[in-house]
């Protein structure tokens, strides 16, 4: 059976919310949250927090954790995941992102399968999809629409598909927050996780940014528009990233009652 490494990208200079993974989170940093989540996944052989920065590797190594030092050079977390990786010779190789502290241990189990069990895909991610009309235009939240097998056809930030000619059922989702029937196929939202076959992820860092991906500033469509396929498969387990301090304050509070019960 191949050996999968979870790998948590922990970046401490954030553009939209410096510090963030280190952010207090019901008395945590956030990123010891994803720590906790990712090694409670029983398909996962290793997990490894990643950083350029000694405050990061600090506060890992405080709640026990395992940290790899990585360049301060890298442009991107896949950057950071692909170093790691090419030193501990993990046949799959998970990135999940430092800013998801509710991520599902059952959703990182799910993605490691589909890799074990389909040999031919090289690159894996999951959808949610999306009963929120917020969340829908939400730019922060990353649309996906797929192929009937569960390919990848685009990402992006903005709602998708797009609906034409519904315009009454979009005013009646915005006003009864439930999602018409008639609005299909649903849309779903992308979730802060990739799986990676690890002699694909050295390469797909070598390639050449494109167009689209600095257009949407959405790394995953380098691989599309070079031609590469992700599967995308839809789980039942959503979550919610931390992107903006509002997120912050949202994530805190739906801990802080998962502590209370």
């Amino acid at each position: 059976m191949s050996r999968a490494l979870i790998v948590i990208p922990a970046r401490y200079g954030s553009e939209r919310l410096p510090a963030k993974v280190l952010a207090d989170l019901a008395g945590k940093p956030m990123v010891q949250w994803v720590w906790e989540r990712a090694v409670q996944a029983k398909k996962a052989d290793e997990v490894v927090v990643a950083t350029d920065d000694e405050r990061v590797a600090s506060a890992v190594k405080a709640f026990g954790g395992k940290v790899a030092m990585t360049a301060a050079t890298h442009q991107s977390g896949t950057e950071r995941v692909a170093e790691v990786a090419g030193k501990l010779g993990f046949e799959i190789v998970v990135n999940l992102q430092g800013d998801e502290p509710l991520f599902s241990p059952l959703a990182i189990d799910q993605l490691i399968n589909v890799l074990r069990e389909q040999e031919s895909v090289q690159m894996a991610s999951l959808r949610v999809k999306i009963r929120n009309y917020e969340d829908y235009i939400n730019p922060n939240m990353v649309k996906v629409v797929c192929d009937d097998q569960d390919f990848a056809l685009y990402f992006s930030r903005s709602p998708l598909p797009f609906y034409r000619g519904r315009e009454k059922e979009l005013a009646q989702w915005k006003k009864t927050g439930r999602l018409p029937e008639e609005l299909w196929p649903p849309p779903f939202k992308h979730l802060g996780i990739y799986g990676f076959r690890s002699e694909f992820l050295s390469a797909f860092t070598q390639l050449p940014l494109s167009a689209l991906e600095q257009a949407e500033r959405l790394e995953q469509l380098r691989a599309l528009a070079w031609g590469f396929k992700i599967k995308v498969v839809e789980t039942d387990f959503d979550s919610v990233s931390v992107d903006v301090k509002d997120d912050l304050e949202k994530v805190s509070t739906i801990l802080k009652r998962g502590l209370e019960r």
